[in-house]
């Protein structure tokens, strides 16, 4: 079980988080980053848009092991923060050690794209949607209500008996509900926040009208890369332009396969389904090392490798569904460029530009839990607000479960408990110097009002949480 920590006996007003580096009171800038003006594509679709509390929810769903089975496993072990959130191993390893059928995606400027669809094969018909199917996976993290699996109800059960999370979904929805929509949502926003526009590339665009003009900061190897990607095959370029457009360098809509069409670790098995990719930014880390092997399958564990295939896309006869843009002339065959090894050495050289450094160390990407899978949760702020006009009243516990006492030598007369919209919930009369017991086994988990007043007519609003699972 993991700790939580009430450093106050009496928080009446404020519900303010600090866990673990996250301050609830002032939660990191997700939602207001600095997107270039060149950047065009985005896929926020409108009813979840990013948001800080949001995005906050999100990193600690995205950490944490506690929503596989057998809490070994997050989405961040198949998406590291270190390799551009994605994965240097070819397959990753779920829950139970099996492998995954695919090479993990990753993660950066999943946003700026015009695509809104997610997974290699595009399963996903959003992001909020992929989100919650990993969890859903009987190999990768287990709830997936079948093979004797637990299905995602279940997990959601078991997050509310987790210390944090009533009074996450609380802080973000106003109370303490927890659903696969609301997972998703707050998973999605904290995804999209993920961004880079640091790079050497960046530096260059930002100084010039287009992307086909000549770059001051770039070498001459870098720029003649850079024309080489832009132009199409007809015109001496690769024709990369085309799937992979710049500056987002998001792939197109309706792109088809690219002619890697084998299942990971296998020879003669083949998947013809996967029409998708990640941005091609960020393929390297700031170091010039790959972020892990590409393709769907992991096939090629070099930039060069990847040039070539593109340079000659192999004519194989069960591939029926390969994007036309890498047929030969007329449809006829598949693409041959007849690349030589200085274009290929300058379009390495270009690609190497797309990668960035701070998103690589931002700690509001990291992972928020202790080294010993710990999540300490604290309310502070009882400096800024007074929580009585008399030491002598006293309204405790708070956070509460089930009871809700007022202690009352200070002429309280009555009391009135609202939602968060507003509505009563109940109300009562006190007796003076009278304690009073507030029975509130069927309120639902989250925040409510408790207005007291006072013998001289005075009234004092207070802001309390119920926390009954937090038991």
């Amino acid at each position: 079980m993991k700790k939580y920590t009430l450093l106050a006996a009496l928080c009446l007003v404020s519900l303010l988080f600090i866990q673990a580096g996250i301050n609830l009171n002032q939660p990191d800038n997700y939602a207001a980053q600095t997107v270039p003006n060149y950047i065009n594509q985005d896929n926020t679709p409108p009813f979840n848009m990013l948001g800080d509390k949001g995005a906050t929810l999100g990193r600690v769903l995205f950490y944490d092991k506690n929503l596989s089975l057998t809490g070994t496993v997050a989405c961040a072990s198949c998406h590291k923060q270190e390799f551009g959130f994605g994965d240097t191993a070819q397959l990753s390893d779920g829950h139970t050690g099996g492998k995954t059928g695919r090479h993990s995606m990753r993660l950066i400027n999943s946003r700026f794209a015009q695509e809104v669809r997610f997974f290699w094969d595009e399963r996903a018909t959003s992001l909020e949607d992929q989100t919650t199917r990993p969890i859903q996976d009987h190999i990768e993290m287990g709830y997936s209500g079948s093979n004797g699996d637990p299905d995602l109800d279940s997990l959601m059960k078991k997050m509310a008996t987790l210390p944090y999370y009533p009074a996450l979904f609380t802080y973000v929805f106003g109370d303490a509900t927890i659903t696969e929509t609301r997972m998703q949502q707050a998973l999605a926003q904290f995804v999209r926040s993920i961004q880079s526009f640091d790079s050497k590339y960046d530096a260059g665009r930002a100084q010039v009208n287009t992307d086909a003009d000549f770059f001051p900061n770039f070498s001459t190897a870098e720029n003649a890369g850079k024309a080489i990607f832009l132009a199409p095959p007809n015109q001496g370029g690769a024709g990369c332009q085309g799937c992979h457009r710049a500056p987002e360098f998001d792939i197109a809509p309706n792109t088809q396969n690219n002619g890697v069409i084998h299942v990971a670790g296998t020879v003669d098995d083949v998947d013809l389904t996967n029409t998708r990719s990640p941005s091609l930014r960020d393929l390297f880390n700031p170091q010039g090392q790959l972020n892990g092997p590409l393709m769907h399958n992991g096939e090629f564990s070099t930039i060069e490798e990847v040039i070539e295939h593109y340079n000659s896309v192999p004519n194989d006869v069960r591939n029926t569904n390969l994007d036309p843009r890498l047929r030969g002339p007329g449809g006829v065959g598949t693409q041959q460029l007849n690349l030589g090894p200085n274009q290929k050495a300058f379009l390495a050289a270009f690609l190497k530009t797309l990668s960035g450094n701070n998103v690589y160390t931002d700690p509001k990407w990291s992972d928020p839990f202790e080294p010993d899978g710990s999540l300490n949760l604290s309310l502070v702020g009882l400096d800024k607000f007074e929580t009585a006009k008399t030491p002598a009243t006293q309204v405790y516990p708070n956070p509460f479960s089930q009871n809700l006492n007022i202690h009352n030598e200070a002429g309280i007369r009555s009391y009135r408990l609202l939602n968060m919209d507003g509505k009563l919930i109940q109300e009562s009369t006190l007796a003076v110097s009278m304690d009073q017991t507030i029975f509130c086994t069927n309120l639902r988990p989250g925040i409510y009002w408790l207005i007291l007043e006072l013998g001289d007519g005075r009234k004092e609003t207070i802001k309390i949480l119920n926390a009954e699972l937090l038991r």
